[in-house]
C-alpha cells in the first residue's frame, strides 16, 4: 500500500484555539495554550499517522501577523508564512463567539493569494446555539470561495473525527516526512521548556514573558525513572529579576511548582525541576 500525506496549516486569530485543536488532533500536548497573545512563537508540527496516511499539521502564530507585525518576536511573521508556504491546505479557525464577517472575508482573501485550498472551521460550538452557524455559512458563501465548512469544539473534542475523515480523503501519494511513531517535530526538551514558558506567561504581567527565554541545562532520567530537569530563565533586563523572584522568592517558587506539575502531567513521570534566573548577555 503506497504511502500518502497531506500538509495542513492551522491559521486563525489569537485565542481562536489553534494550539488546542492541534493537541486534540494529535492526542497529546505538543503546543502550549494560553490566553495571552502570540503564545505560539515557533512553528510547531503535529502528526496523525493512520495506516498508510500521514497528516502533517502546522500550528502557526496568529493571523494578525499577515498584516503589520507589532510583536516582541520578529520570527512570528516568518513562522506564519513558512507554515502557509509548506502546506497543501489551510484550516482557517474561527472562534464562533467572536464572529466578524468583514474580518474573516478580509483574512480569507489574503490567504487566497497562496493558491491553497481553504476550509473554515468554527470552533467553540459548545458555547453557542448550533443553529446560528448555518446562517453565517450562507453569509460567507456570498463573498468568498471556501472548499468546506466544519463546526467543532477543540477543547471538548467534538466534531474532530469528521474533520480528520475529510482531511484523510485529501491525502495524495508521497513518501512520509516523519516516522510512524512520531507525533511532533519537537523533542521532550522543547516541550518541557514550553511548559515553563507557559507558566511564565500565566503568572507574569505585560511584556515581561515575551522578553525572557527558557533554556534547558539538564534533562536526565534517574535510576528510579524520575526525571531531573534544570532550566535557566534568561532575562533581557536586570529590572525583571526582582519581579520574577517576587517577595522572599515566592514568585519564582510558584513558577517552579506550577511548571513542575505541568511537566509531570505531560511526561507521565515524577519530575524534579530546578530553575535558575540569569541575565542574558546576548
Amino acid at each position: 500500500m503506497k504511502k500518502k500525506i497531506l500538509k495542513i496549516s492551522i491559521v486563525g486569530k489569537t485565542n481562536a484555539g489553534k494550539s488546542t485543536l492541534l493537541n486534540s488532533l494529535v492526542g497529546e500536548v505538543v503546543s502550549i495554550t494560553n490566553k495571552k497573545i502570540n503564545t505560539t512563537e515557533d512553528m510547531i508540527i503535529g502528526l496523525i499517522n493512520i495506516k498508510n496516511q500521514q497528516l502533517i499539521f502546522y500550528d502557526t502564530p496568529g493571523i494578525s501577523n499577515l498584516k503589520k507585525i507589532k510583536s516582541f518576536n520578529s520570527n512570528l511573521k516568518k513562522n506564519l508564512w513558512q507554515g502557509l508556504n509548506e502546506s497543501d491546505l489551510i484550516i482557517y479557525l474561527i472562534d464562533i463567539k467572536k464572529y466578524n464577517k468583514y474580518e474573516i472575508v478580509s483574512n480569507i482573501l489574503k490567504l487566497s493569494e497562496t493558491q491553497k485550498k481553504i476550509i473554515i472551521v468554527f470552533n467553540k460550538n459548545d458555547l453557542i446555539d448550533k443553529k446560528t452557524i448555518l446562517p453565517k455559512i450562507k453569509e460567507l458563501d456570498t463573498s468568498i470561495d471556501i472548499d468546506s465548512y466544519f463546526s467543532i469544539s477543540a477543547k471538548k473534542k467534538l466534531g474532530i473525527d469528521n474533520l480528520v475523515k475529510y482531511l484523510l480523503k485529501k491525502t495524495y501519494k508521497s513518501e512520509w516526512l516523519f516516522k510512524d511513531k512520531e507525533i511532533t517535530d519537537k523533542d521532550d526538551i522543547f516541550i518541557t521548556n514550553e511548559c515553563t514558558r507557559n507558566t511564565l506567561l500565566s503568572l507574569l504581567h505585560k511584556e515581561i514573558p515575551y522578553n525572557i527565554k527558557v533554556k534547558n541545562k539538564v534533562f536526565k532520567y534517574l535510576r528510579n525513572k524520575d526525571l531531573k530537569i534544570k532550566q535557566e530563565i534568561k532575562i533581557s533586563n536586570l529590572r525583571y529579576k526582582k519581579i520574577i523572584l517576587g517577595k522572599k522568592g515566592e514568585k519564582i517558587k510558584e513558577i517552579r511548582i506550577k511548571s513542575q506539575k505541568f511537566i509531570t502531567k505531560i511526561m507521565k513521570t515524577k519530575v524534579h525541576l530546578y530553575i535558575n534566573l540569569v541575565l542574558n548577555a546576548d
